[in-house]
């Protein structure tokens, strides 16, 4: 009865997995050729082929077998480190703020009047 409680349990974590990895799949695909290179990352196609490949085997293959680990450890480097390079670069997201503090007022800084 336990047993069978894990395995559910981790047939939604590997489902819940699986859809993330094809968000990352088409986050990937949407993305310019250029931003890899200029974010000197590997090019879209290796990408796309490792996000690939790291879906199907996270929604086709059990989880305790040993590829769909590669798969989620591929899903995790996208994440971590190349969709914020290619952020950056292409402009999209959120950057810095521009300057200032949140008591800034259209005139300056709010003192309180003092």
């Amino acid at each position: 009865m336990l047993l069978s409680g894990f395995y559910g349990l981790l047939y939604w974590v590997q489902t819940a997995l699986g859809v993330y990895a094809a968000v990352m799949l088409i986050d990937a695909a949407v993305r310019r050729d250029d931003a890899y290179r200029a974010a000197d990352k590997q090019n879209k196609g290796m990408w796309l082929i490792f996000l690939g490949l790291a879906t199907v085997l996270l929604f086709l293959m059990p989880f305790d077998a040993f590829l769909p680990i590669l798969g989620l450890i591929a899903v995790i480097v996208y994440t971590v480190d190349v969709r914020p390079a290619l952020r950056q670069v292409s402009g999209g997201g959120r950057g810095p703020r521009r300057g200032g503090s949140s008591s800034d007022g259209p005139y300056g800084p709010y003192n309180g009047n003092r």
